[in-house]
Parts: structure tokens; sequence; C-alpha cells
């Protein structure tokens, strides 16, 4: 495992420094951390628990000095340790844990929980529960956003170095995506980024922005593309969200219904719904479903895919304002924030109208253990937490987390 490409950096004399050091523990974005002349600090391509040997790299962020190792040798390999797959990875820094085996990642993002759970007395007897892999580790995401740079080369600028990387054919995406990259590579001057987004069961391709380019023989500028989860087929519009990993998604949303035990005489929330894909896959379970949605865009999408269920009702606004308007007793709600989590308005809400169940679905386990923290001080019990993965080779990792009203 080498990183050395990643060095190429803008300031030659920043980076000419080494370090022997012995990696302790993984930290929360796949790296490992270690003691450098008294200071902890990250390092790239590391396991916890190996000797390596880092190139040093000193530089400011946000006006604070930053020092960052990235391993050049390793010394003492970890038994999990593996050869990377991508040509890319390193300099690109879109993967970080590629050099791990899958099932150590697995491990990985269920300690990532683990450590920012045990930071809140409140949640110290929290359930949690193995990470669920995903149905693909490779050629799983749907969405892309390539950075243009070059005379109209697609790639990925590196987190650390700010680098620009020319990719060529990404590990991570589909074959419609890796199919478009072909096509536009060294063809897109006219802008500085590219968004390809691909419908792994309708082969529906949506590129943005749109393209003027005598060059370019493909469509470009949609608006909306469609995708089938489970069945039923929803439109999604550029600025709307939607779940990379699609088969993963379907997994999830069937595990959501399941674990909220919902029958027909329940009433439903799904609050950050997007375009509806909880709420438009969970109505025949319940009474009534209500999406709670400030995106115009997506609730549009959501309204044409659910125009066939009567029991469905898109309500636009943020979640903070719109949950306290619900006349009706809420027998479930979900919840499916952004990666900032919840505004401290809606655990207020929450409290207020008191869901007797609900599922917060999360991508950010730091987010998450404060807002549980808040919901389990204001009468809520935590009954598991389930990890899955829908991010292979990635640090990220989403989880579904169950809470019951107390005495309900």
């Amino acid at each position: 495992m080498d990183f050395q490409d990643i060095d190429t950096l803008r300031n030659e004399d920043e980076c000419k420094e080494y370090a022997v050091l012995k990696l302790y523990k993984m930290g929360n974005m796949g790296t490992a951390l270690a003691a450098y002349k008294g200071v902890e600090i990250e390092v790239l391509g590391g396991i916890n628990q190996e000797l390596v040997k880092a190139r040093i790299y000193r530089f400011t962020r946000k006006k604070k000095p930053v020092i960052v190792g990235i391993v050049v040798e390793v010394l003492q390999a970890s038994e999990y340790r593996i050869q990377p797959l991508c040509p890319y990875y390193g300099p690109c820094s879109g993967c970080q844990l590629q050099h791990i085996k899958y099932e150590k990642q697995l491990l990985y993002k269920k300690q990532l929980i683990m450590d920012q759970f045990s930071e809140y007395s409140n949640l110290e007897h929290a359930i949690i529960l193995n990470t669920i892999p995903s149905p693909d580790q490779w050629n799983y995401r749907n969405h892309a956003r390539f950075t243009v740079r070059f005379n109209g080369q697609l790639g990925f600028s590196n987190r650390i170095t700010k680098r620009f990387v020319r990719v060529d054919k990404c590990m991570l995406m589909n074959d419609g995506i890796n199919d478009v990259l072909d096509e536009l590579q060294d063809l897109v001057e006219e802008t500085t980024s590219i968004s390809v987004r691909n419908g792994i069961n309708t082969d529906e391709i949506l590129i943005q922005p749109k393209l003027y380019s005598d060059r370019i023989d493909l469509e470009t500028g949609q608006k909306w593309y469609t995708e089938i989860l489970n069945d039923k087929k929803f439109r999604i519009a550029s600025p709307s969200f939607f779940q990379v990993n699609t088969l993963q998604a379907e997994k999830m949303i069937l595990l959501v219904g399941d674990l909220l035990q919902l029958t027909k005489t329940d009433v439903l929330v799904d609050a950050y719904s997007g375009v509806g894909v909880f709420a438009t896959l969970l109505a025949d379970r319940v009474k009534k479903v209500i999406a709670i949605e400030e995106s115009f865009s997506a609730i549009e999408d959501g309204e044409s895919d659910s125009s066939n269920t009567g029991n469905l009702q898109f309500m636009m606004g943020k979640t903070e304002h719109v949950l306290p308007e619900i006349m009706e007793t809420i027998d479930a709600l979900i919840l499916d924030p952004p990666r900032v989590g919840c505004h401290p308005d809606v655990i207020n809400s929450i409290l207020k109208v008191k869901p007797r169940r609900i599922a917060y679905v999360s991508c950010d386990p730091e987010t998450l253990a404060r807002d549980l923290d808040k919901l389990v001080a204001g009468g809520y019990i935590t009954k598991q937490i389930l990890p899955i993965d829908m991010f292979p080779q990635t640090y990220h990792v989403e989880s579904i987390s169950l809470l019951c009203l107390k005495n309900s």
C-alpha cells in the first residue's frame, strides 16, 4: 500500500518530514491515529496496531495548524490489510478503507457508533447490532459528482491536498455512470463540475448541467430520471435527495417498516421525506402516512409517484415547523435528517407530540448520538441500533435506531 502519489503538493517543502508511527486506534474518518511529538494526528492509509513509516504533511485549515500523516511504508502490517483494487486509491481520497478487508470495515463502522454513544450516559446501555453488509461492495453508487479541470478532464479533488486527480473509471460507480464518464472524458471544458445519476433498474441517465458542445453525443440537462425500488417507480429531480446505494436502500426500507411494527390502524409520519420513498413503500401497511419535506422539487416528485396512493399526504416545510401542526395522534415516526442531524426544535416538537415509536435513520454517528441523548432524556428508550453499510470502502455508515416511548 503506497500513498506517496498523494504528496505531489502545492508546496513540496511542506511534506519532506518522515516519522515511524505506532497506530493505536481507528479515527472517525477512515484514518488511523498516532502520537507524533506529543500530538495526536490522523494517518491516512493505516490500520490500528500497525507500525508504519509516514510522511508528515503540515497545513492550515480554518486558520488552525493541522498535521496529517500519510503512510509510505508498512513496517508491521495488520492481518486485515489487503491490496486496494483501485489504481486511484490514495491520491483520489474518495475511498478511505480499500486497504482493509471488508469484514473489518463492517466492525469498524459498528465501532464508530459505539465510540460516539460512549460519550453519553443516557446511551451506555444501547444495544448496537452488527453492521449489515452491502449486497455490492463495488459499483454500487447511482450518483456521481465529478470535478472538471484541465481542458475538460473529469475526476475528483483530494480532500487533504486539494490536488485534482483525473479518473477514467471509478470502482464505486455503477456501470451506467462509468459509461457516461468514458464518453464525456476530455470533452466538458464548458463547466467546472458534472453530476451524473443512473437508475440501475431503469437504465435512465440524468446529466447536469446541460452541455452544448457539438462533440458530445449524449443527451444532457435532464430535469429528472426514474428509478424502481421494491417494484414501485420513483421520479427523482436533479436537486432531490435519493439514496446512492439502490439495493441496500431497498433492504433498509423494509427493515424500517418491520422495526416499527406498523399496523393498519397506525398513523405514520415520514419526516425529511425527500421524494417520499419510505412513505410510499410503507403506505400499504398503515392507515395514513404524512410525509414532511421542505424541497419543492422533491414534493413534486413524490406526489407524481404516489398519485395512486390514497392514504399519503405531503406537507411542505421544515420538519420543526410542520410537525407541531399535525393534529392526528402519531403512532410511528421516521426521522431521516441530513448529516447535521435534527434541528433542536424538531427534538422539542417530538417530545411534545410523543409518537409511540421512532425509527431514526442516520448517516452520521456523532449527530445521531447527540439527538438520541436528548430523546432518551425526554422519555424515550433506545431499543436497538442497526448499522447498515450503504457506502462500502468509505468511512461513512448509515444506521437505523429504534426508540419507543416509555410506558407505551
